[in-house]
Parts: C-alpha cells; structure tokens; sequence
C-alpha cells in the first residue's frame, strides 16, 4: 500500500488546532459584527486574468494556475481583494456606497514552505469600499487594533507607509506604473540595492536616487518628528508631500479618536501587491519575523475591472498566523468550556435508553456522546476522563426503574442520582 502524506506545503489542523483557528475566525466574524461589516463568500477558484490583474509579479509567478477542463486559465485565489473587486464592479455596483464587505477562508501561494508560511493558509479580509477620506482608513487601522486586542497578543505594532511617497516621486521623473512595479517588489523584500539599480537604468535623477537613500534610513514611532523629517527629504515632490500629509492625517484622526497602538513610521516600506495607491501597513509581534496582517489602500483596482472610479482601504488578518502568534506568546485562547458529557449503558439492554438520553441532552444544547465501544464500564469510565468529559451518566436497571441516572461529576469527582427530568439542569449547574 502507498504510504499518503500531505502534499507539501499543506497541513492537517488536528481538533486541538482546528478549535483555536475557528476560536479566531469567531473573534473576527465579531469585529465584523460590531464594525457593521456584511459576510460574502467567494469562490476558491476565479480566472487567471482576474487574480493576475494587479497582484505583483512574485503572486503571478507562485499562483495555483491550470486549464480546466473546458481550457480556461483559472488559479486558486491567492487573496481575497481580486475577488471583492469582481464584485463591487459587477453584481454590487449599484449597492449604496459605503460598502462594509467581510470573508473568511483558504488562500493558495506556491511558496517555498518555511515557518510561519505554507501554501495553504487562512485569513480574515475586510473591505470598506466607497470613502476617499481618511476616516476609512483609520477604521481599518482601529479594527485591526481591536482584533489584536481580542485575540491578547502582546507588544504588537504597525508598519506604517504610504505609497504616494515612493511612486509620488517617480511619476513625476516620469516613470511609468508598470516600470515602478518591479522595484516596489524589490522595496516589499528589502532588496534595497537592487531596487536603487533598477531605478539608475531608468534614469532616475541623482537627486531622487538620493532622496530614495535616505527614505530608506528613516523609521520611528515618533509620529510628528518622523513626518517632519520625511516632508524635508520629498519637499521637491508635490505629489509625495501629499502623502505624506494624508499619512500624517490617518495617523493624528487615529490618535485623537482614543485608539491606542503603537506605530514605527517607515516611507520606504512598500507591499508586494501592485493595486495599493495609499496608505499601507502591517501588523508584526516580537516573535515573529512574519506580518500578522496587511493591508491598506487601492483606490483604482474596482476601475481596472471595469467599475466605476471607487476608492477603497482594506486588510487581510492570517488566521494561522495570529494562532502561531498566539503559541509563541504562550497565549491560552478564551474559550468557554463547555460541558461533555459521557452516557454509559451498564447493560447491553440499555443501549437505546442511553441513545434515548443522549438526544434529549443535545436538544438542550448538551455535547453528548454514547459509548459506543463496548467496553466495561471501568474502561468507558477512565476513557471519558482521558478525552476530557465533565460529566459521565450511568444508565444502569436499578435506578432506571425508578427514573433516575447516576451522574459522576469528572472535575469534582463526585457522583449522585439524579431524576432523569433534572438531568440537563444538572449538567448545565454542575
């Protein structure tokens, strides 16, 4: 027999796991809920001229591609926002705007797997589509805050930029979008010589190439200092002083709302999607080397897919990432406990009664599992307390007779007779 195994770069979730990932989808489905954010639900596989539209060279070269079967070019969805846009563009272009969209599911990269990045992985994605001004992007920045702080992951903080800095500049050396790309691929990588190379074969000025230089030096937590200092260095750019004012904008709307997050304020730092045209970020712990979640402004993207001109802000929070966040910190997560409980039939006669118990306990919203193995009642008992149960109930003749169960408490290690019509409300008290 072939001895099976995952293909490589996909993994199990075994039931510990899984409960904590949809421990987390829980919590951002109640960021949604409370930011008035309305679930979608997408397709996993779209046409290729679709998610290759604005996705960056590097998502382009690493997408699940093929033919179906009817010789389309499709790919697995390597991120959400393609899909959101499809949308907006088409199906909901006459919705009113703000539009408040959230999914959450599987996403596909051909990457080289390595710690923290597999090519399955999980995210939350939310899209606030509609509003140029910069109260959108602050409330994307807040509910991120608000899901790190659900979530209890400690010293967390923001990578902030804004990609009018960098492409403010070279437009007006006039250098074309589709030439500034493979160098905002190099900026994403910190592949800073090889991005100012690239940007000395287009001829750029020495005086941009210089600026660039010392963009590149700049980062701080400081927000007024670090925006003074980079308003210096890109006074010559009007298109770049005007980011960075609408960077200073977000940021001071943020602070003065109440919001409490700590920033490092980085102009040089750019995302390997090829759609963002303002503010940008991504959220890191100590731990990792790896952004928890990223995100942040593309205002032409529903445009090129044939909408109407419709800003938008967004981000994309990884799911897996976060629960690998949540491990390192040794973050236990908030999950109720709730009651399980074991029903054991003393004797084979007793079977459809302890059926019958079992699903009159899950009607009261009570985990209920029948023993099913056979095994001798001191066997069932000690497996119910290896996998955890909180209560066992023994069906046994004598007190069946008379309408009662034997109920042992697991957690205090007691055990009394209860009437089978108190049943649930005694596993629901105790």
């Amino acid at each position: 027999m072939p001895k099976f195994r995952t293909v490589r770069g996909m993994r199990d979730f075994l039931p510990k796991q899984a409960r904590i990932m949809r421990y987390i989808e829980s919590l951002t489905r109640e960021i949604a809920k409370l930011y008035g954010f309305k679930e979608i639900i997408t397709p996993v596989v779209e046409s290729y001229e679709l998610l290759a539209a604005k996705s960056g060279e590097e998502i382009r070269q690493r997408m699940y591609a093929f033919k179906d079967l009817g010789g389309r070019k499709v790919g697995l969805r390597p991120e959400f926002t393609a899909s959101i846009a499809r949308l907006v563009a088409t199906t909901l272009r006459n919705e009113p705007k703000p539009l408040r969209l959230f999914c959450v599911g599987s996403l596909y990269r051909y990457d080289e797997p390595q710690f923290g990045r597999y090519r399955e992985f999980w995210q939350s994605n939310f899209e606030l589509i509609g509003s140029k001004n910069p109260e959108a992007d602050v409330e994307i920045l807040t509910l991120t805050n608000d899901l790190m702080q659900k979530v209890g992951v400690q010293n967390y903080w923001f990578k902030i930029g804004h990609m009018g800095i960098l492409r403010g500049m070279l437009a007006e050396e006039g250098i074309k979008e589709e030439n500034q790309n493979p160098v905002m691929q190099k900026f994403d990588k910190k592949l800073w010589e090889e991005g100012l190379n690239m940007l000395k074969k287009l001829k750029v000025s020495e005086k941009c190439l210089r600026t660039i230089k010392s963009l590149i030096e700049i980062r701080g937590a400081k927000t007024e200092e670090v925006l003074e200092e980079i308003r210096k260095r890109v006074k010559d750019y009007e298109s770049s002083v005007s980011a960075v004012e609408n960077l200073g904008e977000i940021l001071n709307l943020s602070f003065e709302s109440g919001v409490k997050f700590n920033v490092s304020i980085e102009p040089a730092f750019a995302r390997g999607l090829e759609y963002y045209t303002g503010m940008i970020f991504e959220v890191f712990v100590p731990e990792l080397e790896i952004a928890l979640g990223g995100g942040g402004r593309y205002d032409k993207l529903i445009e090129l897919f044939g909408g109407e001109p419709t800003p938008a802000v967004g981000v994309a929070h990884g799911i897996d990432r976060i629960m690998l966040a949540m491990e390192k910190q040794k973050i236990k997560p908030k999950i109720p406990m709730e009651p399980l409980v074991v029903i054991i039939p003393v004797e084979n006669e007793l079977k459809s009664k302890a059926l019958e118990l079992a699903i009159h306990l899950r009607r009261r919203h009570v985990c209920a599992e029948v023993e099913v193995m056979g095994r001798t009642v001191t066997r069932a008992l000690q497996d119910a307390d290896r996998r955890g149960a909180t209560h066992v109930v023994l069906v046994a003749p004598r007190e069946l007779k008379r309408r009662k169960v034997v109920v042992r408490n697991m957690r205090l290690r007691e055990q009394k007779t209860v009437d089978l019509e108190k049943l649930p409300n005694e596993i629901l008290g105790g």
